[in-house]
């Protein structure tokens, strides 16, 4: 089971880096805003290429130090696209789509580094 939820989220944050690197090129492009743009890509994406380490790791201290840094960065991409909302880059109906998708991959990360934390201490 555990395992396949860790391909679901691998999955779940490939399609959202995706989402990061074109809102990253809008931001770029179109608002001519790179300062911002460039935090949310390096956080956003940053997610998935932790749990592509998680899934290299070689022991359970690795795996669950590589997914708890990647659930950090849900949360600091939270931050930026509240930021991005409230300065007005982004409208109201792409910042709910994409807040819900991290939040999404934020819960699967706490479940995950909760499991494997509990499962290392019993």
């Amino acid at each position: 089971m555990e395992e396949r939820r860790e391909n679901a989220v691998q999955q779940k944050s490939m399609k959202f880096a995706v989402r990061i690197v074109r809102l990253s090129q809008y931001l770029q492009e179109e608002k001519k805003e790179f300062t911002l743009s460039k935090q949310i890509l390096r956080c956003g994406t940053s997610i998935g290429a932790n749990l592509a380490e998680a899934a290299a790791a070689f022991s359970r201290k690795d795996f669950l130090s590589k997914s708890y840094i990647a659930f950090k960065e849900c949360s600091e991409t939270l931050y930026w696209l509240e930021l991005l909302k409230e300065t007005e880059y982004i409208d109201f109906n792409l910042y709910k789509s994409m807040h819900q998708d991290c939040e999404e991959l934020k819960k699967l990360l706490s479940s995950i580094t909760k499991t494997t934390k509990d499962s290392m201490n019993s």
